[in-house]
């Protein structure tokens, strides 16, 4: 079992920086690919960034691509993202997630791949 935590989200201005991040416990972290997902409202979850246990490969959605950046502090159990250059388009709740891999390098795109998420954390952007 992993408890996934996330914290950091809030109100923001367009154009502005949030850096969410997203504490793990239970299980070793370092066999778990992480995930970031969003739902805005009356949509549905959308992925968003996806990173390997190792940390060196990472993946992003076109929409982010150039704008957050998924990373991750295996000695803290932590993933975060860090979102700059944020846009009305951006505000949903986001999630981390974890998905267990036996490869380093690997990373899921899909939510059904990951089994643990996290309660979720408000970004909301303003024009």
């Amino acid at each position: 079992q992993v408890q996934l935590v996330e914290s950091g989200g809030g109100l923001v201005q367009a154009g502005g920086s949030l850096r969410l991040s997203c504490a793990a416990s239970g299980r070793t972290f370092n066999n778990y690919a992480m995930g970031w997902f969003r739902q805005a409202p009356g949509k549905e979850r959308e992925f968003v960034a996806a990173i390997s246990w190792s940390g060196y490969s990472t993946y992003y959605t076109n929409s982010v691509k150039g704008r957050f950046t998924i990373s991750r502090d295996n000695a803290k159990n932590t993933v975060y993202l860090q979102m700059n250059n944020l846009k009305p388009g951006d505000t949903a709740v986001y999630y981390c997630a974890a998905g267990l891999t036996y490869y380093s390098d690997a990373y899921y795109l899909d939510s059904a791949d990951y089994a643990y998420w996290g309660q979720g954390t408000q970004v909301t952007v303003s024009s």
